[in-house]
């Protein structure tokens, strides 16, 4: 199974790497409509920049990923929470109970200690 990872993975890296090679040719990205640049006050936002155009495109799916994961890491916050609660309740539990079987068991014998301690 690892092996036909590998091998899709393989795959995946030569297409990619080939249409890199064929969208070689820089675009323009601009902030703002050349309309919209020429009004003074706004004109500072109109910003243009020229990339090869796999860059744009393997930047818009890397920032699409990026948001895509940040979104779902905080609508996972709730379960991450009651996760980190429950857990410490847990421990808590455990604690307690410890102590009332260190309580019940200090007149018992240790042997006999140790092996309801075992159940």
């Amino acid at each position: 199974m690892r092996y036909i990872r590998y091998a899709i993975y393989a795959i995946l890296l030569i297409v990619l790497t080939v249409v890199c090679v064929a969208n070689l040719e820089p675009v323009t990205l601009s902030t703002l409509p050349e309309g919209l640049a020429a009004i003074p006050q706004i004109g500072w936002l109109g910003v243009s920049v020229q990339l090869p155009l796999f860059a744009v495109v393997l930047g818009g799916l890397l920032l699409g990923f990026a948001l895509g994961e940040l979104f779902e890491w905080l609508r996972e916050y709730k379960y991450r929470s009651e996760a980190s609660r429950k857990g410490s309740e847990v421990r808590k539990l455990e604690r307690e109970l410890k102590k009332t079987q260190a309580e019940r068991d200090k007149d018992k014998d240790e042997v006999l200690a140790i092996l309801d301690q075992s159940r």
